[in-house]
Parts: C-alpha cells; structure tokens; sequence
C-alpha cells in the first residue's frame, strides 16, 4: 500500500486556467439531480401537472390541468400575483373566457341558443390556455436550468460548499 500526498486548493487560490477546468468538470453540480422538482410543484399547487419537459431537443413541456382551467387561473392570481409569469397569461385567459360566456347568443328570455357552440368555444380557450401556461413553464425551466449551469451559479456553489480542488481542477 502506497499513500499519496497532494495539493488541493480552494476555488479562489486556483489560477485562471485551473479555475476554468474546475469549472468544466462541475457544470452540471447544480443540474445532477432533480432540480425541477420546485416547479412542478408550484405548477401543481395552481392545478396544473407537468409531465415532462425538454430544454435540448423538442424544446416544449406537456402536461395538464388537475382543476378546470378557470380554477387554475384563479388560483394564479389569488396565490403567485402579478410579478409571476403566468400572472398575465391568466389574465388574458379569464378575458377571453368572459367574453365568450358574454358574448353567447340568447334567446328573449335570456336562454342559451347553442349551448354546444358555447362548450366548444370554452374548450377551445382552455386549450389555448393549457399550451400558453405550458409554454409559460419551459421558459421557466429553461431559464433555470441555464442559471444553474452558468458559470456564476456552479461558482457560488463550489464557494458555498467550500470545495477543494486538486490542480487539474477536479475537487478532492
């Protein structure tokens, strides 16, 4: 049996060149697990469920409502107000939703004429309103996901955790 000795250093004490191959080896330590479980979850308390996402190649993420469409929306504006992404796409949604139900044709006595033209207008603004907070989501995510892979946030990482390096910038 042999016992090594060497060198490590912190991130700062490395040279511009060593910070940059530790850098290269811990892109992906903020990203090696299941970082976007938070919005998931967030998009699970508005009622939406998220099933997958894809920031490489197909570039979309799926899923769908777990409440009615209005419901979710509600809870967008009641629960992750107006600094929240999704706020305004919640907005447009319930504006359209009112005009459509206001704007249904009535008899004199105030009764629906179609009610199946209006069921399928409504549909159809759920749907819409389904792909706009999806696409809301994977600008989320993927702005996350670069973030976290930006030299800035593996840099306050490894000084967060205190990391060591060895002087091929790999952490001891």
């Amino acid at each position: 049996m042999q016992t090594k000795e060497y060198k490590v250093y912190k991130f700062n004490e490395l040279t511009k060149e060593q910070q940059q191959k530790a850098l290269l080896h811990c892109w992906d330590i903020n990203v090696d697990y299941e970082w976007w479980e938070s919005n998931y979850d967030d998009a699970l308390n508005i009622g939406l469920k998220i099933t997958s996402f894809d920031i490489d190649r197909s570039n979309d993420c799926t899923g769908n409502f777990t409440d009615s469409a209005e419901e979710t929306a509600h809870k967008i504006e009641t629960d992750l107000g107006e600094e929240c992404t999704t706020y305004q796409t919640a907005k447009e949604y319930l504006s359209i939703r009112d005009n459509i139900v206001e704007s249904a044709e009535k008899d004199e006595d105030g009764e629906l004429v179609d009610e199946y033209k209006l069921d399928s207008e409504l549909d159809d603004a759920d749907s819409e309103f389904l792909k706009s907070l999806l696409e809301d989501y994977f600008i989320i995510l993927r702005k996350e996901y670069e973030y976290k892979t930006s030299e800035e946030a593996i840099i306050e990482t490894i000084e967060a955790n205190e990391y060591e390096f060895t002087e091929e910038g790999k952490i001891d």
